[in-house]
């Protein structure tokens, strides 16, 4: 079991020994619904049949309950999978709605546990594309993390989570200081989008231009989509870096994106971190097995000007 060198260690037992073993793939940050430190957290815990592997209170008090190699149970399906991965979790203090943001200290406590997962498991620096898929998000991201339906966290929080943490996990686990430029915060937002021929990928435009980002640069960029069409259909994305003088593309291997669920709809997001040159632009395509339209197009991303 891995045990975290800045959280203060509050191992639960029997949850600790007796709990399987997981190979962690990803990170799903909850909130509370509750005021509570760290050390209230894990009194909570000792009573209950449930257990994160973290706590983390309002003033940045970090705990930690269980290895992150061992089972704990906040995440339903993500807790363990057949194959053995799982999700590592954190129970962050909130009012009782949960409707507020996380705090400048909490903030800074959730890049610094996202990034040290990142180094100790590889858990790889995207947000998680569907419920089994590697990477980092947040409770009610994916159904299959909640029994019954959740809406933990917070809009608040949802929106500091795709603008603040992770962004900042990927920032700083790529290696950019403080002493780095800051970045340039893109947020862009479309409604509508192409529709999708059957088996043909499209280019998906953000803010009525092709390309994403425009090099020299380096990046941290997702993308988001909305995809609405017959259950069962499957969508695929891939990136790919163009050359606006030569008219190289230099494509990334397909995503899979997950199926449209039985409402008719699909929320997808794909995450890319990279470079590109003078005269280089980063585009993205995407792809459904039957006729499919897209309804909603976002991007999020961090530029550093080289």
């Amino acid at each position: 079991m891995a045990w975290c060198p800045f959280a203060q260690r509050l191992e639960l037992q029997p949850e600790s020994d007796q709990q399987p073993a997981i190979r962690p793939t990803q990170f799903i940050l909850h909130s509370l619904a509750a005021p509570w430190t760290a050390q209230r957290i894990y009194e909570y815990w000792q009573t209950s049949s449930l257990e994160s592997h973290f706590g983390l209170g309002y003033d940045g008090d970090l705990g930690q309950y269980i290895g992150t190699e061992t089972r704990a149970d906040a995440n339903y399906q993500a807790n363990r999978r057949p194959d053995g991965t799982g999700a590592v979790s954190i129970e962050t203090a909130s009012n009782l709605q949960h409707t507020d943001p996380w705090t400048d200290r909490q903030v800074e406590q959730l890049i610094r546990l996202g990034v040290w997962l990142h180094q100790r498991h590889g858990i790889p620096l995207r947000i998680c594309r569907s419920a089994s898929d590697p990477g980092y998000g947040y409770h009610r991201l994916h159904a299959a993390w909640s029994s019954g339906g959740t809406a933990c966290p917070g809009d608040a929080r949802v929106r500091q989570f795709k603008n603040v943490v992770f962004p900042g996990i990927v920032a700083r686990a790529s290696g950019q200081s403080q002493e780095d430029p800051m970045p340039t915060v893109i947020n862009e937002t479309q409604q509508g989008g192409p529709a999708l021929e059957a088996g043909k990928y499209k280019q998906l435009a953000m803010a009525n231009d092709a390309a994403l980002l425009q090099g020299p640069c380096s990046y941290s960029a997702t993308t988001y989509a909305t995809v609405k069409g017959q259950a069962g259909t499957r969508i695929t994305m891939r990136f790919y870096d163009y050359h606006l003088t030569t008219e190289h593309r230099s494509y990334d291997l397909p995503i899979d994106c997950g199926t449209i669920g039985a409402n008719g709809i699909l929320n997808v997001a794909v995450t890319r971190n990279g470079l590109l040159d003078t005269n280089e632009v980063l585009r993205v395509e995407i792809l459904a097995d039957r006729p499919a339209t897209v309804t909603w197009r976002v991007l999020r991303a961090l530029r550093w000007s080289s």
